[in-house]
């Protein structure tokens, strides 16, 4: 029977009209609706005629949780007065729940993915709402793409609705082809905003760590939530560990502590969904209940101000979760919580000055996470590059090669980046391609059930209590009780049955240990990892890795990694899930890393040439190689020379001094005259160091190459200007006295150091290329006296002041009143006039 009453009190009914014309005229349209007011819930039934008398039509609606799908579903079969399989089912991963009458089918958007890829028409499919669509998981925007291509070129009349918890409708209006924009009004209850930020700072989140003292702070904020206000209190935080030290920190509150997540088991998702039977709450949850779940009873929010985002090291092939801090928009769909059903209140862990410097939106997942799944289900679809997908954001380019270059070693893809039967086959496997290979592969080599058995505890990480060693938490998900160890077996016969056929084949059989090994490896075979010693590994794709103290790891002379991190200031990752494995299994699982041949490279400031045998980074086997290639040799001194600079070559006063002018001229007159820096100088070798470059072998052959006579075939030869150098920035200039005194060209403007003497009679500063020395007068002594680019000005108005402070300190040297009347002399007055 119809519950008419708690439909007609849902607040989307208001906009129900307006969203039907859009469809009937555009066939596309934006819907917006704040939580609460019935848009998962209502708006499919009414679209898929179920609540009055309209005709029947088949909706799909696309959520991007398995935790939201089973909620929605069950919702909305209690709304027609169901059970769920009737008029209303859903599916998610290992869960099918609908039958012949089903008219209404609740999916997750991995579904759907794989539901285009293999019926592009979605025939009998009317309808299709991408629900949650601002969260922007990667998932949601594939699959609009997907059906946007469906629309344009097979499906006209196939209706789209982007349904969304905010206002920030623009783009995905623009990306439906200017879609009407559907906004219904929430009815939402005020929410006071507490700012209570811990009383001691605590350090930010790197990696997967939280600061413990921030969830103490947490839990005690829970505590002083209950003692400040009446109602259930819903607090979030950003993963599974984090919820379960909180709910242990939490023991003894006058109230139910329930915890929900991805992870949680459905009867306990159910049971928070349910609302109180009597006494008060408190539900620890991650961002699952940000928008896509109702929990009945909430008054408070308690809001840590963290949130998980994927993240790729590309260069490391290391992909992972790491806390952020919840965005602007994130802490307003929390805070909403609190005021579904009455006036409530949102406790915030940080201080009011930080709010403004948060991020206004998360990141869209497909500008941080890892596109191998992406770049498949394009491949598949006929787009590889993805160029042609309607995308609200395009994927990078790194991450879209790096994605590509993946595929291309699992033999996903073929080397123009189509589809391969392969790749077709993994992807509808429904794992990540990495843990698609491994499960195809492994099935051959160890039997399709054991190879089903890791890869399933690659696709959920086990909890942390199953420890590092992924040997040991197999043994202990197989006789496990706890939910985990339930969802495993369940992943464990789906797995196994997609294999179909090779599900009977038994493989080569070998220890737990040994398979368990052999998958993890080839599922990450650049993880593959030797030991160096103390509890340190070298992986195969060049980053070091290191075990926790008392790890039973650490004697393991090789590991498959399956799960690591790399926190920003760590130069090595940290290993939380990995395996034992052999050398043979290590040239397996990665042959392809497998590398031969000759290497000469600069080492510590000096040529080495071996030949090697490595696996990626990891060096199998090394022996010194006596005659290298000359190239590589001169690549390899050319690179000293980049990394050490020209320093490594021989040089004297002369040489700098040539290269001071020649720097000179360059700053002033430009070319043809050279460029000399370091940067130049090592960026073209080849046009002043040959041919002495190639006739070196060793460092020590750089130390004989003359550097002055390598610079001098720099000079513009060909245009004549070569020989005015010594016109134009001349090395020496001749005096008064008939001294021919250096120039100094190593600062901006050329210096002339030289004793006053030397200058009576000299009125105007000496030039080169036009540009007036820097003229440095010295006393007899040699001391600077005083300094001039105008030695008119000084003779009229510096020197007297000259003459009197040093005259009398040299009174064997000439200091005539008037020095223009005076020769020039370098010798002291007496010996002048001998001479």
């Amino acid at each position: 029977m119809i519950r008419t009453e708690a439909l007609d009190r849902l607040p989307v009914r208001t906009a129900v009209p307006a969203l039907e014309r859009a469809l009937a005229d555009r066939g596309v349209a934006v819907l917006c609706a704040p939580p609460g007011t019935g848009k998962t819930t209502l708006v499919p039934l009414v679209l898929a005629g179920l609540t009055g008398a309209g005709p029947v039509r088949r909706v799909v609606v696309a959520e991007p949780r398995r935790i939201a799908a089973r909620a929605a579903a069950r919702r909305m079969a209690w709304l027609l007065g169901e059970r769920p399989g009737q008029r209303v089912g859903f599916t998610v991963r290992g869960e099918r729940v609908v039958g012949r009458e089903t008219v209404v089918e609740v999916v997750t958007t991995g579904v759907l993915l794989q539901r285009l890829q293999r019926d592009q028409e979605l025939a009998g499919v009317d309808v299709v709402i991408i629900d949650e669509c601002h969260e922007r998981h990667l998932d949601a925007d594939t699959v609009a793409a997907f059906l946007l291509d469906v629309r344009e070129a097979i499906r006209p009349d196939l209706r789209l609705v982007a349904a969304s918890a905010t206002t920030d409708a623009e783009g995905w209006a623009r990306l439906l082809g200017d879609a009407p924009v559907i906004e219904a009004e929430g009815v939402s209850y005020p929410v006071e905003v507490l700012w209570a930020p811990p009383a001691r700072p605590v350090k930010p989140p790197h990696g997967m760590r939280v600061d413990p003292a921030l969830l103490t702070h947490v839990a005690a904020t829970v505590r002083r939530a209950l003692a400040e206000r009446e109602g259930d209190v819903l607090c979030f935080l950003p993963g599974v560990g984090e919820i379960g030290r909180v709910a242990g920190q939490l023991a003894g509150v006058a109230a139910e502590v329930l915890q929900v997540h991805g992870r949680a088991p459905a009867a306990v998702q159910d049971a928070v969904l349910a609302g109180s039977a009597g006494g008060r709450r408190v539900v620890l949850a991650t961002s699952v209940a940000e928008s896509s779940l109702t929990v009945p009873g909430v008054r408070i929010v308690v809001d840590s101000g963290l949130a998980r985002e994927p993240r790729t090291d590309h260069a490391r092939g290391l992909s992972a979760l790491t806390t952020v801090r919840a965005s602007r928009a994130s802490g307003r769909q929390r805070a909403g919580r609190a005021g579904r059903e009455a006036p409530g209140a949102v406790y915030r862990c940080w201080d009011q000055a930080e709010d403004g410097r948060l991020a206004r939106f998360p990141s869209p997942e497909i500008k941080v996470a890892d596109l191998a799944a992406f770049a498949l289900q394009a491949a598949c679809w006929g787009d590889p590059d993805a160029s042609s997908l309607a995308l609200l954001d395009a994927p990078p380019a790194g991450a879209m090669g790096a994605a590509r270059e993946v595929l291309g070693a699992i033999g996903a893809v073929d080397g123009g980046g189509r589809v391969t039967e392969r790749g077709v086959r993994m992807s509808r496997l429904g794992l990540h391609p990495r843990l698609a290979r491994a499960l195809l592969d492994g099935a051959r080599e160890a039997g399709a059930r054991r190879a089903a058995e890791v890869v399933a505890l690659l696709s959920e990480e086990p909890p942390r209590e199953y420890g590092d060693d992924l040997a040991a938490a197999l043994r202990t998900a197989r006789r496990g009780q706890d939910g985990y160890a339930a969802r495993w077996k369940q992943e464990v016969r789906r797995l196994s049955s997609s294999l179909g056929s090779e599900s009977s084949g038994t493989g080569r059989g070998g220890s737990d240990d040994a398979v368990v090994g052999l998958v993890a490896a080839l599922a990450f075979p650049e993880r593959v990892a030797r030991a160096r010693g103390d509890g340190a590994f070298l992986m195969a794709s060049g980053t070091g890795a290191e075990l926790r103290e008392g790890s039973r790891l650490r004697s393991a002379p090789w590991l498959a990694v399956a799960v690591a991190d790399r926190p920003s200031h760590a130069a090595s990752a940290r290993v939380r899930l990995a395996a034992v494995i052999d050398e043979p299994t290590a040239l397996l699982a990665a042959g392809q890393l497998r590398v031969r041949g000759e290497e000469v490279g600069w080492v510590d400031g000096e040529v080495v040439a071996r030949s090697v045998d490595r696996l990626g980074a990891v060096e199998l086997a090394v022996r010194p190689l006596k005659q290298p290639d000359p190239e590589l040799v001169r690549g390899a001194l050319v690179a000293g020379l980049r990394r050490q600079g020209p320093g490594l070559l021989r040089w004297n006063r002369d040489t700098e001094q040539l290269r001071s002018r020649l720097a000179f001229l360059h700053r002033v007159l430009g070319p043809p005259w050279p460029d000399v820096s370091d940067e130049a100088l090592l960026a073209d070798p080849d046009a002043w160091l040959e041919p002495e470059l190639s006739r070196a072998r060793h460092r020590s052959d750089l130390g004989r190459i003359d550097a002055g006579q390598a610079l001098r075939r720099l000079l513009p030869w060909a245009t004549g200007e070569a020989v005015r150098l010594d016109e134009l920035a001349p090395e020496r200039i001749e005096v008064p006295s008939g001294s021919r005194i250096r120039v100094e060209y190593g600062g901006e403007q050329p210096v002339l150091a030289v004793k006053l003497q030397e200058l009576f009679g000299l009125a105007e500063t000496p030039r080169v290329a036009g540009v007036p020395v820097l003229v440095h007068l010295l006393s007899p002594a040699g001391r600077p006296a005083a300094v001039t680019a105008d030695l008119a000005s000084f003779w009229q108005d510096g020197y007297r002041a000259v003459r009197a402070e040093l005259r009398g300190r040299y009174p064997k040297h000439p200091w005539p009143e008037d020095p223009a009347t005076v020769p020039a002399t370098r010798f002291t007055s007496a010996r002048r006039g001998r001479s």
